[in-house]
C-alpha cells in the first residue's frame, strides 16, 4: 500500500490510496455493498459512475453464503465480478445493530442468527480470517461499536474492548496477512477526552488507516462536528483517515473539512429506492404528484445515465407500478451525484479553492455554512 497526499488545505486533504488491486483517490465515498452486491445497479454500473472503491460486510457474507465458499470461488473480488477495491466491515457494527440478538463476552461475542436463531460466535481473529477468506483489500479490525447514548462508564468499558480487540485483530493478522491492508477503529462514543485516548492508542499500533467509529448510532449531527473538530489536529498525518458509516452530502463536505479522506453509507441507495434524490440544489421526491406529468429530468444538472435518458415522469410512473427499473435508475442518479461531489471536493483541494467550494455548495442549497 501507498498513501500519497498530493495537496492539502486546511485540514482538507487530496491523495491516492493505492491498493494491491487499485488506486483510489481521496477523499473518497464508497457505497455499500452488504452481501457482495450494491442493491439495484451492477458493478458495471458502478464502474460507469467511476467509482474505485466499495464496501463488504464480513458478518453477512458469513452468514451467507460463508466465507470459505467464497473463498474456494477466487475471493470476494472474482465472485462478484468487481475487479477495483473493497473494504470490508468486521462485524463490530453488527455488535451495536443486532444488540437483541448478542451476548458480549471479553473474548468474543455470541450473535443469535438473525437469519435461523442458531448461535453464532465471533472473536476478533474470526473476523479477520474471514475477512482474509474473503480476501478484501482493506480489512477493519473488530470493534465494540458503541451505543449512544451511553454513560461514561459503559462507555469506558466498550473502548477498553474495543482496544483489546485491535490489538488481538492486529496480531493475527501480521500472522496471516498477505498484501492486504488493516484499519483500526477510534471508539470513545460522545466523550472527547475518551476519543482522543482510544486514537491515541490505535495509532500506536501502526495500522495502515485509521477509522473513526460510532459516529452513526443516532448521536445528533452537532455531537459528530464537535468529535470530528477534536481528533482533526491529532489524526496521524500519513495514513488514511475513515468515518464509518457517514453520510449525507453535508456531513461528506463536513468531514473532508475535518480532514477525512474515506466516508461509507447506505443512504444514496436506500433513500434513492425509496425515492429520494439528492441533487445541487436538494432533495427530489420523486414520489410526489407534481412530477406525474413531467417531462423533464430529475435534475438539469446531472449527467447521470437516468437523468439523460428518462424523464422524471416516467421514474415517477416506474416506481409507482413498482418496476424494479425505477430502484435502478433513483441509486444510479442518487450514486452518481456523491461521487460527482467527492470529484469536485478533490478538484477544488488540488486548485486550493476547497474553502470557496463549500460555500458554494451551501449556497446552493440556501443553508449556513458552518463555521470550523
Amino acid at each position: 500500500m501507498s498513501f500519497k497526499i498530493l495537496n492539502q488545505e486546511g485540514y482538507a486533504r487530496r491523495g491516492i490510496l493505492k491498493t494491491r488491486t487499485y488506486e483510489v483517490n481521496t477523499p473518497v465515498f464508497m457505497p455499500v455493498g452488504t452481501y457482495g452486491a450494491v442493491k439495484a445497479v451492477t458493478p458495471d454500473q458502478l464502474k460507469d459512475i467511476g467509482f474505485e472503491i466499495i464496501l463488504g460486510n464480513a458478518f453477512h457474507l458469513e452468514q451467507r453464503p460463508g466465507s470459505k465458499i467464497i473463498k474456494d470461488l477466487s475471493g470476494l473480488h472474482n465472485f462478484m465480478n468487481w475487479d477495483r477495491s473493497i473494504l470490508t466491515d468486521s462485524g463490530g457494527f453488527q455488535v451495536w445493530s443486532l444488540g437483541k440478538l448478542r451476548k458480549l463476552f471479553s473474548d468474543r461475542v455470541e450473535f443469535k442468527s438473525p437469519l435461523d436463531g442458531k448461535k453464532i460466535t465471533m472473536t476478533p481473529a474470526d473476523s479477520i480470517q474471514i475477512q482474509l477468506n474473503l480476501n478484501s483489500d482493506i480489512l477493519m479490525a473488530f470493534d465494540d461499536c458503541t451505543a449512544y447514548p451511553s454513560n461514561i462508564n459503559d462507555t469506558k468499558k466498550s473502548m477498553a474492548l474495543t482496544h483489546q480487540w485491535a490489538l488481538e485483530s492486529k496480531k493475527y493478522f501480521d500472522l496471516h496477512k498477505k498484501d492486504n491492508l488493516l484499519f483500526g477503529i477510534v471508539q470513545g462514543g460522545e466523550y472527547i477526552d475518551l476519543r482522543l485516548k482510544s486514537l491515541n492508542y490505535i495509532s500506536s499500533l501502526n495500522f495502515d488507516g485509521i477509522a473513526i467509529g460510532g459516529l452513526s448510532v443516532g448521536e445528533p449531527r452537532e455531537k459528530k462536528s464537535e468529535i470530528l473538530k477534536s481528533l482533526a489536529p491529532v489524526l496521524p498525518n500519513d495514513i488514511p483517515h475513515y468515518v464509518m458509516g457517514v453520510g449525507t452530502p453535508e456531513e461528506l463536505v463536513e468531514g473532508v473539512r475535518y480532514g477525512i479522506d474515506m466516508f461509507d453509507c447506505v443512504i444514496p441507495t436506500r433513500n434513492g429506492r425509496n425515492g429520494y434524490i439528492y441533487t445541487d440544489t436538494g432533495i427530489v421526491k420523486v414520489r410526489n404528484s407534481i412530477h406525474k406529468s413531467s417531462d423533464k429530468p430529475i435534475s438539469d444538472t446531472c449527467e447521470c445515465y437516468a437523468c439523460k435518458n428518462y424523464s422524471i415522469g416516467y421514474i415517477h410512473h416506474l416506481d409507482r407500478c413498482n418496476e424494479m427499473l425505477a430502484s435502478t435508475l433513483m441509486t444510479i442518479c442518487n450514486l452518481w451525484h456523491f461521487h460527482k461531489l467527492m470529484k469536485d471536493i478533490r478538484n477544488s483541494i488540488e486548485k486550493n479553492k476547497f474553502e470557496d467550494f463549500v460555500e458554494y455548495f451551501y449556497d446552493m442549497r440556501s443553508l449556513k455554512k458552518p463555521n470550523l
